[in-house]
């Protein structure tokens, strides 16, 4: 597997349902999560369903810009209210695989699957449009800081 991703955009929020911010730098916790973010602080929607692959989620920008380009629906890198939204990066192939973003090790636990939930919060349909395309959930296996710009790469 041959590729060179770039991550992007940092965003976490402090509960579910607020609002996300977009961080110049986060640190990951092994095993935890993001410093500050909703399931590190187990005050996500999800929260009372713990996973280890609810500690980071990713989504491609590459489906950002399909959904303006194929259907009139834009998605800002916030309103999908993923962790980490990255570049160059195939995420539906890292399922089961350990992959580094700067320092960091994640492992891809699943596929995110899309929930009415965002639909509601935002008031657009994009139910149907994120399936099989709605991001990564992983396990943080090594921490550390990460920053937009760092490199995203498959550990053989």
């Amino acid at each position: 597997m041959s590729w060179n991703g770039r991550l992007d955009h940092i965003h976490i929020c402090a509960k579910g349902a607020d609002a996300m911010t977009e961080l110049r730098e986060a640190k990951l916790v092994a095993g935890q999560g993001i410093e500050g973010d909703r399931y590190f602080l187990g005050t996500g929607t999800y929260s009372d369903k713990p996973a280890p692959d609810r500690q980071v989620t990713l989504i491609e920008s590459e489906t950002l810009e399909a959904l303006a380009r194929d259907h009139n629906m834009e998605l800002t890198p916030v309103e999908s209210r993923r962790n980490l939204t990255v570049t160059g990066v195939p995420l539906n192939h890292l399922v089961g695989k350990r992959f580094r973003v700067g320092d960091v090790v994640l492992y891809g636990g699943r596929l995110n699957t899309p929930c009415k939930y965002l639909d509601d919060l935002l008031g657009k349909k994009l139910f149907k449009l994120l399936l099989n395309r709605s991001g990564l959930n992983c396990e943080i296996v090594e921490g550390g800081v990460i920053r937009p710009g760092d490199l995203v790469e498959w550990i053989e």
